[in-house]
C-alpha cells in the first residue's frame, strides 16, 4: 500500500493552507541566487495542487507573496513578479484541464499591471471549474485583511447601513478577502519555522498546524499525504473536552 492509499478520504480537510517557505535557503545551499529557489519551487506547487485535487480537497490556499515581501531587494521582487506572470500564463491550461478554479486574496491592486492582467485573465478562464479552488495569496497579510474589513464595516456604519452592535464575528468574516471560503482546517509550513508570519490571522483560529523541516522546493505529493495523515490523527476539540467531542 502506498502512502496515498493510507489517507482517509472520509476525513479530509476541506481547506488546506500552505506557507511555502525556504526557497532562498534552498538556493543558497546550492550556491545560487534566491530567484533560483523560487524557480525550482514551481514543481512543489504543481505536485501540491495536483495531489490536493486528486484526493478531493476543496480549497488550497498558497501564501505566494506577502505585503512584507515588498521590502525585499528590488531585483528579487522584480524577478518574482516576472516569474509569477510567466507561471500563471503557462499553468492556466493545466488548471482548466484539471477542472481547477483560480482565485486570489490580497491587495492585488499593488501588483504590477502585467501581473494583474494575467491573474484576471486566468480567473476569468477558470471561473466555471468545480473540482477544486486554488487561492493565491498575493500582496497579502492577515493584518491588512482585518484592517480592510474593519474599514469597510466602519464605512457601512457611517452610511447607516449597519449599526455598530450588529458587527459580529460573522459580519467581520463576511468582509475579509476570504469571504465565502471556509477557514482552513490544516496549515502546512515548510522550512521548520515555528510561526504563521501574518498569514490568515483571523481564519487560522482553530486550524491544525503542521511544520516540516523540508524546504519548499523539495516538497512533493508524499509530503502532503504525510501532513494530511498527521492531521487525521489529531482530535479537534474547538475548546471543548474530549468527552464532549465523543458523545
Amino acid at each position: 500500500m502506498n502512502l496515498k492509499d493510507k489517507v482517509d478520504l472520509g476525513n479530509l480537510p476541506r481547506h488546506i493552507a500552505v506557507i511555502m517557505d525556504g526557497n532562498g535557503r534552498w538556493a543558497k545551499k546550492r550556491g545560487g541566487l534566491r530567484i533560483f529557489g523560487h524557480q525550482n519551487a514551481i514543481k512543489a506547487v504543481r505536485d501540491t495542487v495536483e495531489a490536493s485535487a486528486e484526493l478531493g480537497v476543496e480549497y488550497l490556499t498558497l501564501y505566494a507573496f506577502s505585503t512584507e515581501n515588498w521590502s525585499r531587494p528590488a531585483e528579487e521582487v522584480s524577478a518574482l513578479m516576472t516569474l509569477l506572470v510567466s507561471t500563471i500564463r503557462k499553468e492556466t491550461a493545466t488548471l482548466n484541464k484539471n477542472n481547477i478554479r483560480l482565485q486570489t486574496i490580497g491587495n492585488t491592486g499593488s501588483l504590477p499591471k502585467a501581473c494583474q492582467r494575467e491573474l484576471m485573465e486566468a480567473m476569468e478562464l477558470t471561473k466555471h471549474n468545480t473540482r477544486m479552488t486554488l487561492v493565491l495569496a498575493l500582496s497579502y497579510s492577515g493584518r491588512w485583511d482585518i484592517t480592510q474589513a474593519v474599514q469597510r464595516l466602519a464605512d457601512e456604519v457611517g452610511h447607516g447601513s449597519i449599526r455598530a452592535e450588529e458587527i459580529t464575528e460573522e459580519a467581520i468574516a463576511a468582509h475579509l478577502s476570504t469571504a465565502g471560503i471556509p477557514d482552513p482546517e490544516l496549515l502546512i509550513r515548510t522550512s521548520g519555522e515555528q510561526r504563521i508570519s501574518n498569514f490568515l490571522l483571523w481564519q487560522l483560529a482553530y486550524t491544525e498546524l503542521y511544520i516540516t523541516e523540508l524546504l519548499w522546493p523539495d516538497f512533493r505529493k508524499e509530503h502532503l499525504y504525510e501532513a494530511i495523515m498527521a492531521y487525521q490523527r489529531r482530535e479537534r476539540r474547538f475548546g471543548k473536552t474530549s468527552e464532549q467531542i465523543t458523545k
